[in-house]
């Protein structure tokens, strides 16, 4: 007796083994019947099928990471450069994604890296190498996901993010493209410094031209100003001659020797009569 329990429990178990199956959280199932598709849209939990008649198909529903390795793209120069990318993509529709690869994950990867590379080389193609490396990296993976936005409907497939992680020129290319790249940069560099070098001229110009302005003002300020000064000393010169004529020639004759004489070896030679020494000889004046 126990030992019938026991095979029917074995029975039992073997049974239930091949009746029922599990969908984890982070899994998403197909049903089959047969080798059609019956059922995708099954919730975690524990499942009952047929044996022999349903089948299930398990695949991950979390984010797959496609990393390439460097791919070869010609440049519209006709050269060609080295680019790392890598792809983040999940299964968007399990049905048509079953349809279009088989379930397979390789076979999506070849499919899914067939059309960014597509993508890519055409976005590249357009493009110079200059382009391409020092600031257009941006728009042309931005292009790249706005032309895999169809794949949901061919593929199943969502594509989440695509990003380079390196752009790399061949050994042949790279010294030639350099060269150029900083042929480029002395032109602007070279342009550069002969804006500066104008706008340095015309700053001392205009510098210059007000130097000549208010030296000029000044120079015709200070004429006037002495100019007024020699007016007014002339006046008062004059009104002091008329109040004292003899006295006012006095004191210009003992400046006129005092400056005659500073010197020890001065030496005038004039008529011993001439007015010049009018005080000599005569002290009185007159």
């Amino acid at each position: 007796m126990l030992a019938r329990i026991i095979v029917v429990l074995f029975l039992t178990a073997v049974a239930a083994s091949f009746s029922l199956f599990r969908v984890d959280q982070w899994e998403q199932a197909i049903l089959f019947q047969f080798r059609e598709v019956r059922e995708t849209d099954i919730a975690p939990g524990l499942h009952f099928k047929i044996p022999i008649v349903n089948r299930v198909m398990k695949l991950d529903k979390r984010i797959y990471n496609l990393d390439k390795e460097a791919q070869r793209f010609l440049t519209f120069e006709k050269k060609d450069v080295l680019v790392n990318y890598f792809i983040k993509w999940r299964i968007a529709d399990l049905k048509q994604f079953y349809t279009s690869t088989g379930g397979d994950i390789n076979n999506a990867n070849n499919l899914l890296e067939q059309r960014i590379n597509s993508a890519l080389r055409d976005q590249f193609g357009g493009r110079t190498v200059q382009q391409v490396v020092s600031g257009e990296r941006t728009e042309i993976l931005t292009i790249v996901m706005q032309n895999t936005s169809n794949l949901e409907g061919e593929l199943g497939i969502k594509v989440l993010d695509v990003r380079t992680k390196r752009i790399d020129l061949p050994e042949e290319v790279s010294s030639s493209v350099y060269a150029r790249m900083r042929a480029e940069r002395e032109r602007t560099a070279k342009d550069f410094r002969a804006r500066g070098s104008e706008a340095a001229e015309r700053i001392r110009a205009n510098a210059d031209r007000e130097r000549e302005v208010i030296l000029a003002t000044a120079y015709k300020e200070a004429e006037t100003i002495r100019g007024e000064g020699d007016a007014e000393a002339t006046a008062i010169a004059a009104a002091a001659y008329g109040k004292n004529p003899e006295f006012y020639a006095l004191y210009r004759s003992l400046n006129a020797y005092q400056n005659s004489f500073s010197q020890g070896n001065n030496m005038l030679i004039l008529q011993p009569d001439s007015d010049f020494f009018k005080y000599f000889n005569r002290p009185g004046g007159k």
